[in-house]
Formats: structure tokens, sequence, C-alpha cells
């Protein structure tokens, strides 16, 4: 609906109450265009994905952003975002000058979002956002990694960075802290915490790792 629309509205209902069945159609409206937009852009990246490892498009915030490039600051190589959405965070880390800046996602919607977003701020040939499972993603040359995924999957998540990351990668996660790692850094407050972990201090405290394994 565009702004011309919103005002023939407004002037419709000036001075009218409301009623019931005007405020169904509203929200049977509003409805249909949500799932219109899950339908379209968001689901093909689901449909051949496990349910319990599917997660859910959230756009990070700009707090969110400057508190994951904080984190990083002062590091440099290769930069990675498992699951890039809208391509946001991976756009600031070329900015910042990491260089390859990855992003790995899933749905083909997204991926052409951020594709404009960087063609729009002059990176495009500077950037890459590729259609990859992260779950098969291979790590083992990846020194800095984003993560913005839901609970349900960080404890696999932590599996496999242990397994597949160099000892001087660092990752930092937004919204959610990962299960059994614990953090050499906090920033933020709120939703726009942000937690970083160094993989050889998660190695030398032996986490991550089933009970008797030896790290």
């Amino acid at each position: 609906m565009n702004q011309d629309d919103l005002e023939d509205v407004r002037a419709q209902l000036h001075g009218k109450p409301i009623g019931g069945w005007a405020l169904l159609q509203m929200a049977g409206g509003c409805g249909i265009a949500s799932y219109a937009v899950w339908a379209v852009l968001l689901m093909p990246g689901f449909r051949r994905v496990p349910l319990k490892l599917q997660v859910p498009y959230m756009p990070a915030s700009t707090g969110q952003v400057k508190n994951v490039m904080a984190l990083l600051h002062g590091r440099s190589g290769k930069m990675v975002d498992l699951g890039s959405g809208d391509g946001r965070i991976v756009l600031e880390a070329c900015r910042r000058g990491f260089k390859p800046a990855v992003g790995y996602e899933l749905n083909p919607w997204l991926i052409r979002l951020s594709s404009f977003y960087a063609w729009r701020a002059g990176y495009s040939r500077e950037v890459s956002y590729l259609r990859k499972d992260l779950w098969k993603v291979k790590l083992h040359d990846c020194r800095n990694i984003s993560v913005f995924l839901a609970p349900s999957v960080l404890e696999l998540l932590e599996s496999k960075m242990l397994a597949e990351l160099p000892d001087g990668a660092r990752v930092v996660t937004g919204r959610f802290p990962l299960p059994t790692w614990v953090p050499s850094s906090i920033l933020g407050q709120g939703a726009d915490r942000a937690w970083a972990y160094d993989v050889k201090t998660v190695r030398q405290a032996g986490l991550g790792q089933p009970a008797g394994k030896a790290v």
C-alpha cells in the first residue's frame, strides 16, 4: 500500500467509527500481505532445509552491526557471515577492510537484495554473496565469523566451528550467545548485544566437546 492509498483510507475513515467487521477485514488484509511476502520472498530458502535447522530472517540493526565490527576491530583477513540475510554485516566488513568478505545465504531473494545493496554502495566487486547451505560451507580458512542465528541451531554450529575453524579465528554472535562457549568479550545491551569467542581459548578450555573426549 503506497502513500496515496493510505491517504484515501484516512479520508474515508475520517470521522467514522470503525466497526468489528471493518477491523477484521483490515487484519485479514495485513495477514494476506504478510503471507505473500513470506511465500514469495522468504519461503524458497527454507524448502530444502530440515525443520530443526530452519532460521527465520531478521535483519541486523545498526547497533548490532556496530557492535560486531567493534568486536572485530584490529583484525584482518577473511570475514564470513553465516546466514547473511540482506548482507549488511558483510558490506560493513568490506568497508572496514576485511578481504575477502563473504556472506552465505540459502534464500535466493535475500542474495539478490544483498547484491543490490552492495551495488548501490559501490562495493559490488568487493563482496561475495553465495547461495550455499551454511552446514555445507567449509570454514578451515575463515578467521573472522559473524553469526546471527536462532538458538535452536547454535549448539550444532558450535560443533561444526570447533571442528573446522583455525585457532586464530574469532566468532562473533548477535542476539543470542553460543550455548556452551565462554565469550572473550561482550559488547552492547539488550537486542544489540554481541558476544566474541576466540577459538583457541575455547579449545584450551575444552568447551564444546563431549565428556571424556580429548581436545
